[in-house]
């Protein structure tokens, strides 16, 4: 992309905040810029605790959105999990009746005393697999929180809470710990941050660490990137959500809709956890799937969901230095 292409869509920022229905990974209002260019919106949301250089792929993604759109679908449409957050075993229930997927992802391994957030992890669960019945698949996300020892304990007893897990997604930090994990459980172990952050991503398959790839568009730098990487780790591919408004969501689901395989059910379906969107046509689960979109949806609601003027400031200046690593 050339320079001046690059400055006329940074020019056209537009920063906002949407609130959550519920806490999720620590966030309860989802902040980020949209940038607009010849190929529609781009969305450029990294978590506020992101160094600026970890946030370059996030903008590089933001800019292929706007600046040169994405490949050709191969499908129409996408299976799309629903996420639990941590929650009380009735709300979990309730959140994955209503949700019309088949596959659940249930966050685990929340801060606390061991012993007691595993049976808290196990009876929320125990829940999602009454209100999935038994023919609906049950993930987890550890995100990287137990140690190896903690890993060994608490996957058998999720594993009989759920009656059966398809995977459990990042339960060690490193990906010496997923291998020894992977190594002693019958369960299939999914890297998400081992691959994001990663120098070479091809090494964790290499490594024998995981089963299943979660990919995520915007850590990776964009939806080409992200379909090179899902390519040389050779393994079964999750795409994954980073808890983006339509508008970044919209970019996942284009990843999803390009994979050459696609077997398992994607993380997409989390616009459920956002309390207001950028745009009136947001993405809505039916019988378990999302559409692919050619583009990313018009934020047509921007107006209302705009962020305080100190955030605004905030965002302007993180997108100014983060554009000069570029």
């Amino acid at each position: 992309m050339e320079h001046s292409e690059r400055a006329d869509i940074l020019a056209t920022a537009q920063v906002f905040a949407l609130p959550m229905r519920m806490r999720f990974r620590g966030v309860t209002v989802r902040e980020g810029v949209l940038l607009h260019g010849p190929a529609g919106w781009g969305e450029f949301a990294p978590f506020d605790d992101y160094a600026d250089a970890r946030c370059v792929p996030w903008l590089a993604s933001a800019l292929e959105a706007a600046g040169t759109g994405w490949p050709a679908p191969l499908r129409d449409r996408v299976p799309v999990n629903t996420t639990v957050p941590v929650v009380d075993p009735a709300t979990a229930h309730r959140l994955v009746a209503a949700s019309g997927c088949r596959t659940a992802k249930v966050k685990v391994a929340d801060r606390g005393v061991f012993a007691e957030v595993l049976a808290a992890d196990a009876a929320r669960v125990a829940a999602v697999r009454d209100a999935l019945g038994p023919g609906g698949a049950i993930r987890v996300d550890a995100n990287g929180a137990w140690s190896v020892a903690e890993a060994l304990a608490a996957i058998p007893a999720l594993d009989a809470a759920a009656g059966g897990l398809e995977y459990v997604e990042q339960p060690c930090a490193t990906v010496g710990e997923l291998v020894a994990v992977r190594r002693a459980v019958g369960v299939p172990i999914a890297a998400d941050e081992s691959i994001r952050l990663a120098g070479d991503p091809e090494k964790v398959a290499l490594a024998g660490a995981a089963d299943v790839a979660v990919i995520k568009v915007a850590p990776l730098g964009g939806v080409r990137r992200a379909l090179q990487v899902a390519t040389v780790t050779g393994l079964r591919v999750v795409v994954s959500s980073a808890i983006d408004s339509s508008v970044g969501l919209a970019a996942g689901l284009a990843l999803a809709g390009a994979l050459p395989v696609l077997d398992l059910a994607c993380g997409l379906g989390t616009g459920s956890l956002l309390a207001a969107d950028v745009g009136s046509a947001g993405f809505v689960v039916r019988d378990g799937h999302l559409p692919v979109p050619g583009s990313a949806p018009e934020p047509d609601l921007l107006a209302g969901v705009r962020a305080t003027a100190d955030r605004e400031r905030w965002w302007r200046e993180r997108l100014a230095r983060v554009a000069a690593l570029l």
